[in-house]
């Protein structure tokens, strides 16, 4: 019976296998079973993606589990650092500090695109090159060469301050993603952008971009026969950013050299083996494997033998590189890291990508397009930049137009306002405004905006966690008086700010020895802080980004 019933529906089985050959060549959702990319039922995409690609000047840090915190003496009897058992994702971190001459690329592009409409941004983005000047020593030749000399070109910037780093990482992000549109014939690149239409990857992504692409991606939608970039194509990068403390501590030891199977054979008191600072190989035997002092006064050793080589800083590539490939992890410059110092974070933060120093924030939106109390257009800067709209209210202006108190008209994170800034103290701009013309605004999360929903939150109820656990209400030793104890807006009865403390939020973590310290401070469990709106002549900085995905790559299990 079978065989008849073949025969007589020979047509009819003909007709089946090639629909279902012909759909064998497309894949299918395992869930629903309809077909991907498909226009003829509503076009849900599944595009191209294998992982992401390393993002200029980057190494991959595979991450894992090690013992953060001090590993020998502390010097400095602080105890801030206690040792504890931490995990840390994979992400990528330059594998040098970041130079002069990459520096003053930023610069130039500062000054090109933003200078003719808004000066200021140009201004706030050079380094203090008076940071070199002592009382008594003479290094008048450091101030005048040291950033646009070519002999230093390859000597890692200093001068810059936590928030100016932050702002060349975020000014980094959208260069690299910009090229990488154009490497992939997306976008034809503008010799000269300007303020209004310079690439922004937030804004682009916002759909608040002023410029255009010149070729776009096939749509399948049934409605467009193209569309733009989406972050579900995977073609954008992750942001550049600092590192957290975490993470750069973990990069700077490289236990991956030490590891065998799931065990860690020795532990490191630097970024290197051994209990010495010079090489212990019998091909390099006795050379010196960071700049720092070495004892008082010797900053490079004798005339025809010196130990570092390096009187001040020395060229970001210097030395040997550390397990991960990384130069400089202890030694040259001490770098900024994301974290708000506070003595007991050791004890407080997660055990799982610790980090303090969190103020969650959203995008600013046009409450007048809500549509049934929820979405709105996402909002941009696109009125110019925020000094020229308080810039009146500044007494201090120099003969060329430009603001002298800069620091407190800047001080800002990025897109993202401070509570105690100029521009809600004059109530000169709304909350969220953004400093840079064409990015994105951003607001902190606030139990008084409905669409917030922080009351239906169990994992955070407010935006500001910085003092949380050591400096809040709760950790305070006025605890019984409740919120009665704090100042009027100040919430530092723990840190008395220049009284009997110079911690407060904006107090940021230093890791790593430089070329004026000693020994001790090369392991880079070692801790310091400084004020985010300061800079140092020994205080630099390099960039790390984000690994999304698997965390060893394709080749991982």
């Amino acid at each position: 019976m079978k065989v008849n019933w073949v025969k007589k529906h020979r047509k009819s089985v003909a007709l089946v296998a090639l629909v279902v050959l012909g759909a064998c060549t497309q894949e299918r959702s395992p869930t629903t079973g309809w077909a991907y990319n498909d226009p003829s039922n509503g076009g849900f995409e599944k595009p191209p993606y294998e992982e992401q690609e390393t993002g200029p000047g980057l190494v991959l840090i595979e991450g894992g589990t090690f013992t953060m915190g001090r590993t020998e003496h502390d010097v400095t009897y602080e105890w801030s650092n206690t040792p504890r058992r931490v995990s840390i994702s994979s992400f990528y971190m330059d594998e040098a500090e970041v130079s002069n001459f990459a520096y003053l690329e930023y610069l130039y592009w500062t000054n090109r695109v933003m200078g003719p409409n808004a000066p200021d941004i140009y201004y706030k983005a050079l380094p203090d090159t008076l940071v070199w000047r002592e009382k008594l020593a003479y290094n008048e030749p450091y101030v005048e060469y040291y950033l646009r000399h070519p002999a230093y070109r390859d000597y890692p910037v200093v001068g810059v301050n936590w928030l100016q780093a932050n702002d060349y990482c975020a000014w980094r992000g959208d260069r690299v993603n910009e090229f990488i549109l154009v490497r992939e014939g997306l976008f034809h690149h503008q010799s000269q952008p300007t303020d209004a239409d310079y690439f922004s990857t937030e804004a682009y992504l916002a759909g608040k971009w002023q410029g255009q692409l010149d070729v776009k991606l096939r749509s399948y939608d049934g409605q467009n026969d193209e569309r733009e970039v989406r972050m579900e194509d995977g073609i954008f990068l992750p942001k550049y950013r600092l590192p957290t403390e975490a993470e750069w501590e973990y990069a700077a030891y490289g236990l991956i050299g030490n590891t065998i199977g799931e065990r860690i054979t020795d532990r490191r008191i630097y970024p290197w083996n051994g209990h010495g600072v010079r090489n212990a190989t019998d091909s390099y035997l006795g050379q010196i494997n960071a700049n720092f002092v070495r004892g008082a006064g010797d900053y490079m050793g004798v005339a025809g033998s010196l130990n570092d080589n390096a009187d001040v800083t020395a060229p970001v590539y210097s030395y040997w590189p550390n397990d991960y490939g990384l130069y400089n992890m202890a030694g040259n410059v001490s770098e900024w890291v994301m974290d708000v110092f506070r003595p007991s974070t050791s004890q407080d933060a997660d055990e799982f990508r610790p980090f303090r120093g969190n103020v969650f924030t959203t995008q600013v939106r046009d409450e007048t397009t809500l549509v049934g109390g929820y979405g709105g257009e996402i909002m941009t800067n696109v009125d110019g930049p925020v000094y020229q709209k308080f810039k009146h209210k500044v007494d201090s202006v120099s003969p060329h137009g430009i603001i002298q108190d800069v620091k407190e008209v800047w001080d800002s994170v990025l897109t993202v306002m401070t509570k105690d800034s100029i521009y809600f103290n004059n109530n000169v701009t709304p909350e969220g405004q953004s400093d840079i013309p064409g990015r994105v605004q951003w607001r902190e999360v606030s139990s008084a905006v409905a669409v917030d929903n922080l009351d239906e939150r169990r994992n955070y109820k407010m935006a500001d966690y910085i003092n949380y656990m050591d400096g809040d209400v709760r950790s305070s030793i006025y605890f019984d008086q409740g919120e009665a104890a704090y100042d009027l807006g100040a919430n530092k009865i723990m840190y008395e700010y220049a009284k009997n403390s110079l911690i407060n939020d904006k107090a940021r973590v230093i890791k790593g020895g430089s070329w004026r310290d000693r020994a001790y401070f090369l392991n880079p469990g070692t801790r310091r802080y400084l004020d985010q709106r300061q800079a140092n002549a020994w205080l630099g900085f390099r960039c790390a980004m984000t690994r999304v995905g698997s965390p060893t790559g394709m080749g991982g299990r």
